[in-house]
């Protein structure tokens, strides 16, 4: 299973609305039997880092992007992990 990108409107933020879906991605990802849901996201998106961490996400690992740019800009992935209880 995939979900490719998840946002919320700017004027929309702060409402509780990125919280529900990341809640109802969980809840499928149990229901379809998965046992753990792993994200990637850039360091720049400290919004989206945070919102996973409140969620229970936890950090699994780093890496710098490994492509030109990424080494020239240091620019970082971090992966999330977030093992789903009560799946086989």
């Amino acid at each position: 299973l995939a979900l490719k990108r998840m946002s919320v409107r700017k004027d929309y933020r702060g409402l509780g609305i990125a919280m529900a879906l990341g809640r109802t991605a969980l809840d499928f990802a149990r229901q379809q039997g998965c046992r753990a849901v792993v994200l990637n996201t850039l360091m720049l998106q400290q919004e989206a880092r945070a919102l996973y961490e409140r969620l229970g996400f936890r950090r699994h690992r780093r890496y710098v992007l490994p492509t030109i740019y990424g080494r020239l800009a240091n620019c970082t992935i971090t992966i999330y992990r977030y093992d789903l209880p009560g799946t086989p």
